[in-house]
């Protein structure tokens, strides 16, 4: 997974040498790039792009509130992932494992591995702040780049 760096790097993911989310199968864009998969089968689900910035929070809220047991959840930062972002959005990516929603800012860099009841424990999660001091575009934050094997969910009879 690779978070997006202003317009200079876009995000990406990728599961198993296959493409989830690119520029190339131009299924991504600013704010918060989000990409379902089935834990067990590695499908991917469904991808989309929710724009932090002009668009309505609960269109992403919608897409993840829902999901099915043992589902994955891909989230890849471009820009500015936090301008909409309320209370229950955040709430939402903490009880799928992130120790580090509660803490996004504006044009924070994050990438993100979770899901259902994992609750603040994913080891699957890197966050960069945004800083006039360490940033490497122009006022932006590096892009950040995460490589790991997810353990795969067996099935259940």
């Amino acid at each position: 997974m690779v978070s997006g760096a202003v317009n200079i790097i876009e995000p990406k993911m990728c599961l198993e040498d296959r493409m989830l989310m690119s520029s190339v199968k131009d299924n991504v864009g600013p704010g918060l790039n989000v990409a379902l998969v089935n834990g067990v089968s590695c499908d991917l689900i469904e991808a989309r792009a929710s724009n932090m910035w002009a668009r309505d929070v609960n269109d992403l809220l919608n897409f993840i509130w829902h999901l099915h047991e043992g589902t994955l959840v891909f989230v890849a930062s471009c820009n500015n992932p936090v301008t909409k972002m309320n209370k229950e959005t955040r709430n939402v990516f903490f009880y799928l494992g992130s120790r580090n929603v509660k803490e996004l800012a504006f044009c924070n860099s994050w990438v993100f591995v979770g899901a259902q009841s994992v609750q603040n424990s994913s080891p699957f999660e890197q966050h960069m702040k945004n800083s006039k001091h360490t940033n490497k575009h122009e006022g932006w934050p590096e892009a950040l780049r995460m490589e790991g094997c997810i353990p795969q969910r067996s099935v259940t009879r």
